[in-house]
């Protein structure tokens, strides 16, 4: 999957878990829903892009989030 379909992605499910009033949760919340419905490649190829290009195009509440709970997502 190209990288900038599965950063679209992750950035439409970050629109949703970033308007949560508990910040620190929402980001938990965000790398849960990736770990449970993204398949292994899908989870492997956004942490590529992140390793690759530093994040970019990705919002700063997702790039924190995925930064931040990265194990979780291996």
């Amino acid at each position: 999957m190209k990288d900038q379909h599965l950063v679209q992605m992750a950035n439409s499910i970050g629109d949703f878990f970033v308007a949560m009033p508990d910040g620190r949760q929402a980001r938990e919340d965000l790398v849960a829903h990736i770990r449970r419905f993204w398949e292994p490649r899908m989870r492997r190829g956004l942490l590529a892009h992140i390793d690759g290009t530093g994040g970019a195009d990705l919002q700063p509440f997702v790039l924190e989030a995925l930064t931040a709970h990265r194990a979780r997502l291996l």
